[in-house]
């Protein structure tokens, strides 16, 4: 298994996610595109001493940008609904 800091990449931080962290219990996660659902769940259970119910996992398609004539893709990127039964994750965004 991975170390919990590489599975975990960060939170994100959208409209979305705060609601849903508001209304549902669930904090949403940027993660490493090759973990699977018990990983999370475990790099999540250790880094923030929370109890998880569920995971469901998306994975992103890149964006198509141009810069001039050149176009390009963003990368692609994996992301995890993770559903809280105990305790409470916050992010807190200092300006």
């Amino acid at each position: 298994m991975k170390s919990e800091h590489r599975i975990l990449r960060g939170p994100c931080l959208t409209e979305k996610a705060n609601i849903q962290l508001e209304v549902d219990n669930k904090v949403v996660f940027k993660v490493d595109s090759t973990a699977n659902k018990i990983d999370i769940k475990k790099a999540v259970e250790k880094m923030f001493d929370v109890k998880v119910k569920h995971v469901h996992t998306a994975n992103m398609h890149g964006k198509q940008k141009r810069v001039g004539k050149s176009t390009g893709f963003t990368n692609d990127w994996k992301k995890a609904y993770v559903t809280l039964s105990e305790g409470n994750i916050s992010f807190v965004d200092e300006l």
